[in-house]
């Protein structure tokens, strides 16, 4: 048994996301927890190297997390030895140019979602991605949420019955940043940058349709800038260009209905942040990020739809919280796990750049249904 380092060369890591979720509390927690421990029982811990644009964010990360090695030249870090894998988890808009750097430099990579701006791009990834044989994945992490876990182990054991809808329900109020700091970095406003809540969000609730309830056949969306105004990080008045709300109907295999809400202009009055339900003949259940509840069919009340009638009826009462069972990893955590090993020693990681493609290909998709106001199949993906 022996322990090895390697050098993860990771770009993009100063926006929150890359910061919090794939530094922090994925590759300095595997380093701080001592590695990952092989099936032959050897550890690899991982080391990062940080690279990004701004040299005084990237030295101040690097000194409060113990980091050696930081720089603003991605070639110059494609050249350091011991360096198997690079991330990206920066702007969209350049990531299929960085990565295929990365991988003509014979790096495994490993990315954000979207995988490009759009599907064209996306499968050009996955196809040179092969040509150069390294191996290659893109972030998932939704799949590992405790609710959507909970959802899947229902479907295991088939509660539904024959589940015929699902719906999902995302979104919260940004502000607009004219009078209190906008969540969200301004140009995910903009379409000339890469912005908008359709490639954003909708390469997510792709994969999470095709692996809980099956593929995806059809699209019809429609789009709304409802926050026309807003204010950038420099407190200077920009107009919106990318749509912040988009409302989809998806038809999947076995019949089943999707209803997608996606909005960056709602304010929040449900379970959590995001909620899924799905229902089905034989029972119903929604979760959120953590949480699940279910109501099956001997338990569904009988309802009667009287406007006359102040409703008193609570109907949180009548759904059953779905218990957890065992401890769940961070789901960025487990694929970092996941990838790591695929690179090391070649278990199987499903969620390649060809998945990736597949989610862009969705939202590309519902672009064009918004755009000419129909329903759109989805072309079948060309094979990997």
């Amino acid at each position: 048994m022996s322990a090895t380092k390697i050098g993860i060369i990771m770009h993009g890591i100063t926006g929150r996301m890359g910061l919090r979720q794939h530094l922090i509390r994925s590759i300095l927690a595997i380093r701080n927890e001592g590695g990952i421990t092989l099936n032959n029982g050897d550890i690899i811990i991982p080391e990062p190297i940080l690279v990004g644009r701004n040299l005084a964010k990237l030295e101040k990360i690097a000194k409060k997390h113990y980091i050696e090695k930081y720089m603003t030249d991605i070639g110059q870090a494609l050249q350091l030895p011991n360096t198997p894998i690079f991330f990206d988890a920066a702007s969209t808009k350049l990531r299929a140019e960085i990565l295929k750097k990365a991988m003509s430099a014979g790096k495994h990579v490993y990315c954000e979602k979207p995988t490009a701006e759009n599907y064209q791009d996306a499968l050009e990834l996955a196809q040179f991605a092969k040509a150069k044989s390294v191996k290659n994945g893109v972030v998932q992490d939704k799949l590992f949420l405790p609710g959507l876990l909970k959802l899947q182990r229902l479907i295991n054991e088939n509660f539904f019955g024959k589940i015929h809808s699902i719906k999902i329900d995302f979104g919260y109020w940004v502000h607009s940043g004219e009078f209190t700091t906008a969540q969200r970095p301004s140009w995910n406003y903009r379409q000339q940058d890469g912005g908008g809540i359709i490639l954003d969000m909708l390469p997510h609730w792709h994969y999470v349709l095709e692996n809980l309830l099956g593929e995806v056949k059809s699209v019809f969306c429609h789009g709304e800038i409802h926050i026309k105004d807003r204010w950038d990080e420099n407190n200077e008045h920009y107009q919106t260009t990318a749509e912040d709300a988009a409302y989809v109907i998806a038809n999947l295999s076995d019949d089943i209905t999707a209803h997608i809400s996606n909005s960056w202009a709602t304010r929040v009055d449900r379970r959590d942040l995001v909620t899924f339900q799905i229902d089905g003949s034989d029972g119903s259940a929604i979760a959120g990020l953590t949480e699940a509840h279910c109501q099956s069919k001997l338990n569904t009340p009988k309802f009667v739809w009287d406007p006359d009638k102040k409703l008193t009826h609570n109907f949180s009462h009548d759904w059953i919280a779905v218990p957890d069972l065992e401890p769940v990893e961070n789901g960025f955590k487990k694929q970092w796990v996941d990838f790591i090993k695929h690179v090391v020693e070649d278990s199987p990681f499903p969620w390649d750049f060809h998945s990736g493609a597949k989610g862009v290909q969705f939202a590309e998709m519902a672009i064009r249904s918004w755009k000419e106001r129909k329903v759109i199949d989805l072309p079948q993906l060309e094979s990997n």
